[in-house]
Formats: C-alpha cells, sequence, structure tokens
C-alpha cells in the first residue's frame, strides 16, 4: 500500500475514533459517574488491583514455560519484561510494549530475538485459546446477550480449529534451524535466516507438559480477571451479576489483539457499559465502574512496569529499532551450544 494511503487511513481512522468516544462522552452523566466514584470502598479497590496484578505475574509465569527451552531461565527477568510490557501498553496503541519486551528478554538473556519471538507468540497464542475457551463456555452454559450469544458457533469453530493447530504443532515432522554460514548479504537472506530461527524454535518447544501448563496458567488469569471485575464493581456497590460480568469481560476484550486508544481507554468504558445495560443496569454507573477498572489496570502496573525494568521503559523505543529483523547482531555459538550475540551489548 502506498505510505501517503497508509498514512491518511491511520489519521482517518484516528479521527474517527476520536469523534466516537467524544459523541460518547458527550451523553453520560459526568456528575453521576463521580459521585459512584467517590463512594468506592477503597480497600475493596485495593483488594482487586492486587488480584489484577496476580494475573500479569501468572502471564508472565506463562511466558517462562515457554522461555525456559531456549535458555532464558530467569523467572524474573521474564517477569520484569512482562510488568514492562504490559505497562508500555499502557500508553501506546496496538499492544506496542509486545514488541519491546522481545527486545528486552533478547538483549538482557543474549537469545537471538527471533527465538523470543517464537516464544512470546505461542505464549500470546495461548491467551487467545484461553478467551475463545471462557467464550464458548459462557455461550453454551450462561444466559448471555444475544450479540455475544451470537457468536458462539463462531467460537466453538476458533476452538477446534485452535486445538487442531496445537495437535499439529505437537505432531510436527522436525524443522532444521539454519544457523550455519557468515552472515547473509541480502535482506531476503536475513529475513530467510531469522524465519528459520523463529520455526526451529517453535517447533523445539512445543510439547505437551508445556502446552498443558500454558492452558492451565491462561484459565487461571482469566479467572482472575474476572474477579478483578467483580471485585470493583462490588466495591463501587454496583449490582453486577457474576453472569454480567463474564460478558462484560469478554466484550471489552473482543479485540485485544489490536488496541485502538492508548490503554484503549474510551473503547473499554463503552464495551463494558454496553454490557451492563443489556443485564439492565445503569449505564451511567456502568461508566464508573469501567474507570475504576482501568484505573487500577493501569495506573499501578504502569507504575510497577517503571520500577522493575526502567530502562526497558526509557529505552525501549531505541532498542526496537537497533533490534529490527533486517538489523539482526551476527551470532555466535557459546560453549554450551546457544546462539549469542558476536558482540553482546553494553
Amino acid at each position: 500500500m502506498n505510505q501517503k494511503v497508509s498514512h491518511a487511513l491511520r489519521i482517518g481512522l484516528t479521527l474517527l475514533i476520536i469523534a466516537m468516544l467524544v459523541a460518547f462522552a458527550t451523553k453520560v452523566n459526568w456528575h453521576s459517574i463521580w459521585a459512584s466514584i467517590r463512594t468506592t470502598s477503597r480497600s475493596m479497590l485495593l483488594a482487586a488491583a492486587v488480584v489484577n496484578i496476580l494475573s500479569i505475574v501468572v502471564k508472565g509465569i506463562r511466558w517462562w514455560v515457554f522461555l525456559r527451552p531456549i535458555g532464558a531461565k530467569s523467572l524474573p527477568l521474564a517477569l520484569r519484561a512482562t510488568f514492562a510490557g504490559a505497562g508500555l501498553n499502557n500508553v501506546l496503541v496496538a499492544n506496542g510494549g509486545e514488541a519491546a519486551r522481545v527486545v528486552f528478554v533478547s538483549r538482557s538473556a543474549h537469545i537471538t530475538s527471533a527465538k523470543v519471538v517464537a516464544t512470546l507468540a505461542l505464549e500470546r497464542l495461548f491467551e487467545l485459546v484461553g478467551y475463545v475457551v471462557l467464550l464458548s463456555l459462557a455461550a453454551t452454559f450462561l444466559d448471555l446477550p444475544q450479540p455475544i450469544d451470537r457468536i458462539k458457533p463462531f467460537a466453538i469453530a476458533a476452538l477446534v480449529g485452535m486445538g487442531a493447530l496445537l495437535m499439529w504443532l505437537l505432531k510436527r515432522p522436525d524443522v532444521v534451524e539454519t544457523v550455519a554460514g557468515p552472515k547473509p548479504a541480502t535482506w531476503q537472506g536475513r529475513l530467510k535466516r531469522y524465519g528459520s530461527r523463529f520455526v526451529g524454535t517453535i517447533a523445539a518447544v512445543s510439547s505437551g507438559p508445556r502446552f498443558i501448563a500454558a492452558l492451565l496458567l491462561s484459565v487461571l488469569a482469566w479467572g482472575l480477571q474476572v474477579a478483578t471485575y467483580q471485585m470493583t464493581a462490588r466495591a463501587a456497590n454496583f449490582p453486577m451479576s457474576t453472569v454480567a460480568t463474564i460478558a462484560a469481560l469478554l466484550l471489552v476484550n473482543l479485540g485485544f489483539l489490536f488496541r485502538l486508544t492508548p490503554g484503549n481507554v474510551g473503547v473499554f468504558q463503552t464495551a463494558y457499559a454496553a454490557a451492563a445495560v443489556a443485564f439492565g443496569l445503569d449505564r451511567n454507573q456502568a461508566i464508573a465502574v469501567a474507570l475504576l477498572i482501568q484505573a487500577q489496570q493501569i495506573l499501578p502496573v504502569t507504575l510497577l512496569g517503571v520500577a522493575l525494568a526502567p530502562e526497558f521503559i526509557f529505552k525501549a523505543q531505541k532498542r526496537r529499532v537497533a533490534d529490527a529483523p533486517g538489523e539482526l547482531p551476527s551470532l555466535s555459538r557459546d560453549a554450551r551450544g546457544n546462539d549469542t550475540p558476536a558482540d553482546p551489548p553494553a
């Protein structure tokens, strides 16, 4: 696509989203929303924030399950990168923190970025698997609003497709990773080598025990998110049932792969309020609860990300550019046979 056309489309989409958020903001009673927030139980809200942080810890452990086989055996490193990436996701669009945390682990553990990207791809896949499992079970056994209930066939089809993909990964033929030889002179050659490392790593780390562990951790992470939403609603004295909370969680995360605004602010509130209204609840109170949920998801997580990995947060953009696939560092083998940068970064 022509660069000017692409730029124009991005500007147009941004303006459209801003216009929709402005229209949304003008139709709510901000006085009522503020009154609901002021009466919130601080202790319950704090407990919900702790549960939300635990869900991110679980996601970090899930990534670590796939990082260990490639030589990144430090759980603290995986957790630091996960929190820092989540903090960046709160201030960037399109989940930009995911790409940045790959660079952080790659540089810190001296492992080529293609291998780290492969482990992150599997971790993100199981995030999606957990979501589809929750959606399928909820649509089958719970009385959900019609818009969510209608996607039940698609959710079941997606679950079957993901199951088939995971089975194929477990039974796939051995993949020979191309690492020998000098650094390719062309970008096509570098891209081919990058892809070889990526595919080879996917094949190497895919195993039944790891998949089972990742699936259980995904179910736990989504369960903790349900608890976070429910506890926040109770803190605000909002009569949100567990079924309504699950429906809201599913709706606000429907497009979790693509955040349209930093932290999905505005879009999150709109989706949460729509789910609450579908259960006959007050729209303004629902928006107040959604603001509280996002406040505890954004503020503590971003602060923790900065505290745990300040060098990552403030230098992520520079590192991301340096670690682009076309600019891969030359690799050598260490004494244990692992790929390491020939010139380790300072």
